[in-house]
Formats: C-alpha cells, structure tokens, sequence
C-alpha cells in the first residue's frame, strides 16, 4: 500500500514560512535552505516548505486551495487556541463557531494557507 508521508506548500518566501511554522508547531526544522525546508509532523509525516519560483513543473499557486487541519480534544480547547493564536498575531480567517463537524476556526499562515483547528461534536 501506498502511504503519503509528506505535505508540501509552496511558499513565497522560504525562511519566512520556517519561523511560522517552527513556531506554530513547536518543532525544529530537519532540513533548511533558501529554497526548501522541512518539518516532521505526527507519526513520520513530514511538512515541506517549498520555495514558488523553484517548484517543477512551474505553478503561480499559494496558499487557500485546502487546508492543514489541527484537531484537539474539546471546544474549551479550539478557544484557548484561538485565543493563543489571535494573541501571536496570527491571521484568523474565521473565529470560532460552531459546524456541522463540532467547534472550529481557521487562520493563514503568511502565504494564505488555511489553518483550521477543530474538536469533533462529542469531544
């Protein structure tokens, strides 16, 4: 079977994205340069950064076509996070509400790629 085990975004500015993203998730970066870095995520996958005028074959697309979702385990939770997030600074696309899936808002990182932070109906 096939496993996908790496997203990547293509970014306007390569270091500009690592210090979001390093400090969105709290993690270090395993590879970094002008052009492409590398982030892990949960169990082995993997986000990558990639620099728009490097990509191949080339593509004009950022950020808003889907998004990085980020579940946590109640509605207390999606708001302590908003509130954390608005705080930093972060873009916030949507404040928090209520879905047909549960407890949700979504923000952009600086190239527009959506965030969305969630607690499924019953967390």
């Amino acid at each position: 079977m096939t496993t996908p085990n790496l997203i990547l975004l293509y970014v306007s500015d390569v270091r500009r994205s690592l210090g979001f993203w390093t400090d969105l998730l709290a993690v270090d970066a395993v590879e970094t340069s002008d052009t492409f870095a590398m982030l892990p995520l949960a169990q082995g996958m993997m986000l990558g950064l990639w620099g728009v005028a490097g990509v191949a074959p080339t593509t004009a697309t950022l950020g808003g076509g889907g998004e990085i979702c980020i579940a946590v385990g109640s509605a207390a939770e999606v708001d302590a996070t908003h509130v954390a997030w608005t705080a930093a600074g972060r873009a916030i696309l949507q404040p928090p509400t209520v879905m047909d899936f549960g407890r949700t808002f979504t923000a952009a990182d600086p190239d527009g790629h959506r965030i969305r932070v969630f607690a499924p109906t019953g967390a």
